[in-house]
């Protein structure tokens, strides 16, 4: 089975592990089914924990292969790994300034700008993880992207950690749709299919990530810490605030350490 994931092209290997990392998404939707009762403190925890895992996916998968690769070319290591990370970040706040969303944890009524009667909160919801996951599935690509060029610094291990890693974090986010529309009275049913649509857009993603590496293999480095950029302003902007606003700030805090260690311990020891 592994030999023959490895023979696919880079563009399948890419669309089938975004596949699984949806996959993710909609089994933590599932736990709509067999939760009685919204568990704050368990979306919090597991919100934190998604945090630590992108934190720590954003360095050893995407921002030092970056460094590695563009070491001995015509510009200094870091500068393509700075520009790459910090246009990620801008290219993340664009998108969050122009799509209306919520955050996991707040209300309707407390989102400013935004009108209750003329946009549902469990649209915005969607928006917000769909958010979320734009640049996961983008760093998927790209890593797979990056071991199709054949650069010593990417590895097919590291790709799959990478995806198996962003596949953890999924389930939380998925809760984090889920869970919060069950609170609010919609039917389990539809809160799960409302939880696992926002993991639709990383199989897109992940295409454009690999395409665009494999045609402007130049680009690799700039690519990489891009995904990292935009992975890092994900969790400033929305998960680490999303995991600490009712309250459970010591237990999302000690999550995303758990998931920091977890991602760490996976990448290293797979990549």
């Amino acid at each position: 089975m592994i030999d023959f994931f490895l023979g696919l092209d880079p563009v399948i290997q890419a669309i089938i592990a975004t596949l699984f990392t949806w996959g993710m998404t909609a089994l933590g939707a599932a736990l709509v089914f067999t939760t009685k009762s919204f568990n704050q403190k368990l979306l919090d925890g597991m919100l934190g924990f998604a945090g630590g895992v992108m934190i720590a996916a954003s360095f050893w998968s995407l921002l030092a292969p970056a460094l590695e690769m563009a070491e001995g070319g015509s510009v200094p290591a870091w500068i393509p790994a700075a520009v790459g990370f910090m246009l990620g970040g801008i290219f993340l706040w664009g998108i969050d300034k122009l799509l209306p969303h919520l955050h996991p944890n707040t209300h309707i009524d407390q989102a400013e700008g935004i009108k209750p009667k003329k946009r549902k909160r469990s649209t915005l919801l969607v928006l917000a993880i769909t958010l979320h996951n734009i640049p996961e599935g983008l760093a998927v690509g790209v890593a797979f992207g990056a071991v199709a060029t054949g650069s010593p610094s990417a590895s097919i291990a590291g790709a799959i950690a990478l995806a198996i890693g962003i596949g953890i974090q999924n389930l939380p986010e998925g809760v984090a749709v889920s869970m919060p529309l069950l609170r609010d009275g919609m039917p389990r049913k539809k809160s799960f299919l409302y939880g696992q649509f926002s993991g639709m857009v990383e199989p897109i993603s992940a295409i454009i990530g690999v395409l665009a590496v494999s045609f402007v293999e130049p680009l690799l480095p700039y690519a990489l810490s891009f995904a990292a950029g935009a992975m890092i302003f994900v969790v400033a902007e929305e998960v680490i605030p999303g995991s600490q606003e009712e309250g459970n700030k010591d237990l999302a805090s000690i999550s995303l350490m758990i998931g920091f260690t977890v991602m760490m311990i996976l990448d290293v020891a797979l990549g």
